[in-house]
């Protein structure tokens, strides 16, 4: 076996992989240059502050490619799409035509389940580029907007929105990887110079008092690297045994192998599910505490706005959400009972395990045990940089804040792109 640094030589060497991956690079550089492209009007000092102070907006940064971060063209990014899978992916759950046509048709009927994905992301995205539009007047980012000038806006935002997702798709389809992960992991990547800068500017403002502090977070950061590196690449072994199958003169069967079960199977999502909960009365209560027209109203919307935001309440109510959905992803993505039909059908059976109920049990038993060391660690990662924001000089950086998702990203796409590579590489040695 060669090891990776041979591999990527030989991907740069072989002119095909070297086409795919320059369409890949050239496809990233596109996407950043839209992503420097503002909407008109916009005020870059209260727009600075509001993503410093707002953690709500660091975490739709995120995914929006970093678009967000100048209020560009493509300041949704590929939220609405993929806000649209999600809702698909629940779907299934209630239709049982879909999860048939998943289940049975394989790559055809996850075509049609993506382009269901396409045609509800188009109209999500004009209603979440209005209300984006909606938010930030109120946070006086963007001046007040006439109805002409807000339809065109969301247009454009939307026309953004979709012009992205066709680059994720291009690069799916021509490069190297996920397009939709590449576009996010792209955006991630080019605001760590600045967060970089900053940080070593605050430093130098201290006058060097708090090098302790980053150097902890140094430390730390390394360790929850490797730590999600280990627990995305962990998997329990469930072994499987083919019973023996006489036909003419020949035996058939009889060999073993194991049916590998993630211990995340859920990677980011139940993340992602956790702080839309938990972000979305943020946005209420912010909308309704600038009710002066309402007192009351108002009054009780700050109160609860004030709670939500405090760090221990956030904190505890975001590490629950996380561990709920964990196991409510998992129950969705995987069903112990069409993996036992499935092995009962093919002649496999677990061996000391009876095939049919036994089996769907079993398995059922073995998934509820890992998923609950997952779900502790995507909790625990998730509320990692709210613990070191509490241990801060001054207790109210939020630039940790949306730490947690964003590394989870990095190491998933980067360790999906080594794959890949590897993959073509190995194809092109056979």
């Amino acid at each position: 076996m060669k090891n990776f640094g041979e591999k990527i030589k030989i991907a740069f060497k072989d002119p095909m992989l070297r086409k795919r991956i320059g369409f890949t690079v050239l496809a990233l550089v596109g996407f950043r240059l839209l992503a420097a492209i503002p909407i008109p009007s916009v005020d870059p000092v209260n727009l600075a502050n509001l993503l410093s102070s707002s953690q709500l907006f660091g975490f739709l940064n995120i995914f929006s490619g970093g678009g967000l971060s100048n209020l560009s063209i493509v300041m949704l990014g590929v939220g609405p799409f993929i806000t649209a899978s999600i809702i698909i992916q629940l779907l299934t759950m209630i239709f049982p035509r879909w999860k048939n046509m998943l289940n049975e048709e394989g790559e055809a009927g996850r075509m049609k389940l993506s382009q269901y994905s396409r045609l509800i992301g188009a109209p999500l995205a004009l209603v979440q580029g209005a209300g984006f539009l909606y938010l930030l007047q109120s946070q006086n980012v963007l001046p007040h907007l006439g109805i002409t000038a807000l339809i065109i806006n969301t247009i454009v935002v939307a026309a953004g929105s979709i012009l992205l997702m066709w680059i994720g798709e291009l690069i799916s389809e021509f490069g190297v990887g996920n397009g939709v992960s590449l576009i996010i992991f792209a955006g991630i990547v080019s605001g760590l110079p600045v967060s970089l800068a900053q940080n070593y500017q605050k430093l130098i403002a201290t006058g060097g008092s708090d090098l302790p502090f980053y150097i902890a977070v140094l430390v730390v950061a390394v360790a929850a690297t490797l730590a999600v590196v280990f627990v995305t690449e962990a998997e329990r072994s469930v072994p499987v045994t083919y019973s023996k199958q006489v036909r003419g003169n020949k035996v058939y069967g009889g060999t073993s192998t194991y049916l590998p079960l993630r211990l995340n199977q859920s990677g980011v999502i139940p993340i992602i599910f956790a702080l839309s909960i938990l972000l979305f009365p943020q946005i209420i209560t912010s909308v309704l505490s600038k009710w002066d027209s309402y007192p009351l109203i108002a009054g009780w919307a700050s109160s609860l706005g004030v709670l939500l935001a405090n760090l221990w309440v956030h904190g505890i109510l975001y590490f629950v959400l996380v561990v709920a959905f964990t196991y409510f992803y998992t129950a969705v993505t995987f069903d112990p009972k069409m993996i036992s039909e499935n092995l009962q059908r093919s002649g496999a059976f677990i061996p000391g395990v009876r095939p049919g109920d036994h089996t769907r049990d079993h398995l059922s038993n073995i998934v509820t045990r890992i998923t609950l060391v997952g779900a502790l660690f995507l909790g625990t990662v998730a509320i990692l940089p709210l613990i070191i924001q509490g241990f801060s000089p001054g207790n109210n950086d939020q630039s940790f804040a949306v730490g947690g998702t964003a590394l989870l990203i990095v190491v998933s796409v980067v360790l999906d792109l080594l794959k890949k590579i590897d993959a073509q590489v190995a194809m092109r040695e056979y």
